[in-house]
């Protein structure tokens, strides 16, 4: 029998294996050791990206300056480049444009040693200065403060603005229905006429405009508009449509196709050369001017008794997806049929420049009738706008939809088009990102009235992503920086300020 071990030598085994254990080894953050190290051994193939964010840490902001006097006008945002930024005047009828002149333009003020009233009324305009003021608006419209979209040369911006449509005169019922799938406007989401504006940063410039009238557009934080390259989307919910439009290097609007009635450029004309045919065979029948007047109705669009096209075409993939399931797919198509006729799109972003993802949702919620819009259910369809096929379409309780979400995140995010190597901090390339995506999903599930299927409903309400809304900066790399993601975040939108300044 083997003898048990004394208890001395028990102490001496703990203490053995914690020396087995040393304190994790920091790397190296001298910035001459690191260019030395860059300029005598190379890369491992895949990390020299990763390398060139590391020089970050040796260079980061170390002072900051609170209550800094600035023009009377609302900030808005950088452009990719960081060369320009603009704001918007107080009357939301034009944009400045700003020249940064780089962080070393305040050196001499600080050094001088001025006192801090000084500092504060001064430093704005060292480090920005004002080169044009652009007249946008016209006729009543305000600019929208929480919408603008820079092309990736940085050299253009788009800008919408917004005017109610007046009681009176009443408009014209077929101005406001132009098809069968246009939405009933309502208290909390009227009509309002839009204008897309394009203006050059280099020249300032006001290049062209695009106009809707009687529609709804929701504009902040970019949600009805979508840039992806040159290619500019719009999505009309009161009409049901979305206009795709290409930028040129001149600052101008080609309109490219229009997709909802129709999804072709010649449906359109091919569906016109058949009612020709039908109009002249009924008005021969006609005997007087009322029958002629309610026939002129019927044949408006928003009298159309045909589904339109894209609507047919998601109904397509339903029914065959159903088809493929045998009966019981087939019963469940049919007994949800008039819920998927009367789905509308509510949110939509590009996934390139060929494939749209487009939520639809009830009119009820598209409208804004609901309190908790997020939590009803609702449909994502992945749409090629070249072939006009439905690709996918996935529920909002959809668990393969949020792992392709986890796994690809940066391509529904497209936050550095500009860059020939887009890299951001997100849940698909970030442990760190990865573990606070985690942790927000446990904390879903863990909740009194939460759940595994609530917690997939609320991590999908962020899809569609909008247009440039998060910020590519090293800065907020979660694998470099530590911060409080209460106070900043790579998400663009307005935070709380801090009673101390972010270090």
């Amino acid at each position: 029998m083997e003898s048990m071990p004394e208890p001395d030598d028990n102490k001496s085994n703990v203490e053995d294996h914690h020396r087995s254990f040393g304190a994790r080894r920091l790397p190296n953050q001298n910035i001459v050791w690191k260019l030395r190290q860059r300029q005598c051994y190379p890369a491992t193939p895949g990390t020299n990206w990763y390398q060139t964010r590391s020089f970050y840490q040796n260079i980061c902001p170390n002072f900051t300056v609170v209550d800094v006097e600035k023009r009377l006008c609302f900030m808005r945002k950088f452009s990719p480049d960081g060369n320009s930024f603009i704001a918007f005047s107080l009357d939301q009828k034009s944009i400045e444009i700003y020249q940064f002149q780089g962080p070393s333009a305040a050196e001499s003020l600080l050094q001088s040693g001025i006192d801090s009233t000084s500092l504060r009324s001064k430093i704005f305009d060292l480090f920005f200065k004002r080169k044009f003021i652009t007249t946008v608006t016209s006729q009543g419209e305000l600019l929208n403060r929480e919408c603008s979209l820079y092309t990736d040369d940085s050299r253009y911006v788009v800008v919408c603005s917004a005017i109610a449509v007046p009681e009176e005169p009443t408009p014209y019922f077929y101005d406001i229905y132009r098809n069968n799938e246009s939405v009933f406007p309502n208290v909390r989401s009227p009509l309002e006429h839009y204008s897309i504006h394009i203006v050059d940063l280099y020249t300032g410039q006001h290049c062209d405009k695009r106009s809707f009238r009687y529609d709804k557009i929701y504009l902040s934080h970019n949600q009805g508009l979508y840039l992806y390259n040159n290619i500019l989307a719009v999505l009309s919910v009161q009409q049901q449509t979305i206009h795709i439009f290409q930028i040129t290097k001149h600052g101008l609007f080609i309109d490219i196709r229009t997709i909802g009635r129709f999804c072709f450029d010649d449906d359109e004309l091919a569906l016109s050369a058949l009612s020709t045919n039908i109009t002249g065979s009924n008005r021969s029948q006609m005997t007087n001017g009322s029958d002629e007047s309610r026939f002129s109705d019927r044949t408006r669009p928003f009298c159309d008794t045909a589904i339109n096209s894209l609507k047919h075409r998601l109904l397509t993939y339903l029914w065959k997806n159903a088809y493929n399931q045998g009966p019981d797919g087939l019963r469940r198509f049919y007994k949800h049929y008039v819920y998927f006729c009367s789905l509308r799109m509510w949110k939509m972003q590009m996934l390139d420049e060929e494939h749209l993802l487009i939520k639809y949702a009830n009119e009820d919620v598209v409208t804004m009738r609901v309190m908790d819009p997020n939590a009803q259910p609702s449909l994502f369809v992945i749409y090629n706008t070249k072939s006009t096929q439905v690709i996918a379409v996935f529920e909002n309780t959809s668990e393969l939809l949020l792992r392709l979400f986890e796994e690809f995140c940066d391509q529904f995010r497209n936050a550095q088009l500009h860059l020939p190597m887009p890299f951001t901090s997100s849940a698909s390339n970030n442990l760190h990102a990865r573990q606070l995506l985690r942790r927000f999903k446990d904390t879903i599930v863990s909740a009194k009235y939460g759940g595994h299927i609530e917690a997939v409903k609320r991590l999908l309400a962020q899809l569609p992503i909008s247009a440039q809304s998060f910020s590519s900066s090293p800065y907020l790399d979660l694998s470099l920086f530590s911060y409080d993601d209460k106070w900043i975040s790579q998400l663009e939108r307005p935070k709380p300020c801090g009673d101390h300044p972010i270090k």
